[in-house]
């Protein structure tokens, strides 16, 4: 990824999101089986995955049309080493708020392959099949919510240039938030797909976790746009580009 002369402008609120492909990149927060897939660790938790699952094809819809523009794709994991030593276990905040989902239990997948809870390079923290990163994607394991947190993202997005992210994965008002705060700290331009993000918490009520999150990151720290538009947005600008060739 390096910078480019493009721009291409997205309909979104509040107001439209230009974007040059060459120094964007597309960031998947946590699209993996612990929390978007049957026998993860939400789905044993009893949370309802539902509105995770409902959102991988639209997820998937964008990266191939983020891929096709030239656009990179940066996957974020929640994942904890064998010793659960970068949870902070056993006293930290991280740990105690964990505990309770069982974090670094031992289970069979249903593959039928050993995993551990929310522990890294097992069936629990890989990428949903559905999204399974491509060759020359980045794939980046986190230990807190945000993915800015003692991980190499901050150097690797410096080193390729890019400033603006677009956001996608779950959940909304946890670790897609955390990790759009902090790149806002850091002058990254974000962009947040509504229907391409999703919240499992107070999905129910009558203003959503999800909803709420939105219009937090609307006004203050991102622009918010539909996943349609900025598909629809890419393909127009390919398609001048091949006329003008």
């Amino acid at each position: 990824m390096t910078a480019g002369t493009r721009t291409i402008e997205v309909p979104a609120r509040p107001d439209a999101f230009s974007l040059d492909p060459a120094t964007t990149a597309v960031v998947v927060v946590d699209m993996q089986n612990d929390f978007a897939s049957p026998g993860g660790m939400f789905d044993r938790a009893g949370i309802d995955i539902a509105g995770i699952r409902a959102i991988v094809p639209t997820i998937r819809q964008v990266l191939a049309a983020a891929r096709d523009a030239g656009i990179g794709i940066v996957y974020l994991k929640m994942g904890f080493s064998a010793d659960l030593s970068d949870a902070g276990y056993p006293t930290s905040p991280t740990w105690l708020k964990h505990m309770p989902l069982e974090v670094g239990d031992a289970i069979t997948a249903p593959d039928g392959t050993p995993s551990r809870i929310l522990v890294r390079d097992c069936w629990s923290t890989d990428v949903v099949p559905e999204l399974a990163p491509n060759e020359g994607d980045t794939v980046l394991y986190k230990s807190r919510y945000s993915g800015f947190y003692d991980t190499e993202l901050d150097d690797f997005l410096q080193r390729a240039g890019v400033r603006r992210l677009i956001f996608v994965g779950a959940t909304t008002s946890v670790c897609v938030e955390s990790t759009v705060r902090d790149a806002m700290f850091r002058d990254y331009h974000c962009l947040v797909l509504a229907d391409a993000t999703a919240e499992p918490i107070a999905a129910g009520a009558a203003r959503s976790n999800h909803e709420a999150s939105l219009l937090t990151l609307e006004l203050l720290f991102a622009n918010v746009a539909e996943s349609a538009d900025l598909i629809d947005s890419l393909r127009t600008a390919a398609a001048i580009a091949a006329d003008r060739n």
